[in-house]
């Protein structure tokens, strides 16, 4: 739980001030995992950690390369060295690497950060993926249209959503059903 206090503080100090939609959205998406600890067991405070952190690179603090989860893992490696997982799950949350493709970043991001199990990324795209920019929660396709909406469709955010959908889609449903199959 400490992983998680330091997490959560960590993302207020980046985002609350300069970003308070994304800090708004970060909490949300906190929330998200909290309410998947009966199902992710010993990664839970792993994933909770990530969720607050998992937009951090948004911060005009960090901002490198100009993609979110590669500076936020970048910096979260570099200057926090945090755990390699925690850095892991940020750099490729909701699809990262597809949208990386995009930007012509896919390799450095694959080379400097790891996949982690597909169990814990489909956990944080739900937490993600279910959450809007101000911290309410959704269904998968109102997000999705909403990213969409919001950036338009000459703008990378577009494409990458349009060839991650299926993916994040399967995600999200994954654990939706895990939570209906979850004994009470």
């Amino acid at each position: 739980m400490e992983h998680v206090q330091w997490a959560r503080d960590l993302a207020r100090r980046l985002l609350e001030e300069p970003l308070p939609r994304r800090w708004a959205h970060s909490q949300g998406v906190a929330e998200q995992a909290e309410s998947l600890r009966a199902i992710t067991g010993q990664d839970a405070d792993l994933l909770t950690a990530a969720a607050w952190l998992h937009d951090i690179g948004y911060s005009p603090a960090l901002v490198k390369t100009g993609f979110h989860p590669l500076d936020g893992a970048r910096y979260l490696r570099d200057v926090e060295q945090a755990d390699e997982r925690l850095c892991s799950l940020v750099a490729h949350h909701s699809c990262a690497l597809i949208e990386a493709d995009e930007r012509g970043l896919a390799d450095e991001l694959s080379r400097e950060f790891a996949l982690q199990p597909k169990e814990l990324r489909q956990a944080l795209i739900y937490c993600d993926m279910t959450t809007g920019p101000d911290g309410g929660h959704l269904p998968v396709e109102g997000r999705l249209a909403e990213i969409k909406k919001r950036y338009g469709p000459a703008d990378v955010v577009f494409r990458f959503i349009e060839r991650a959908e299926p993916d994040l889609l399967d995600a999200v449903h994954t654990i939706e059903q895990q939570q209906a199959n979850r004994p009470t």
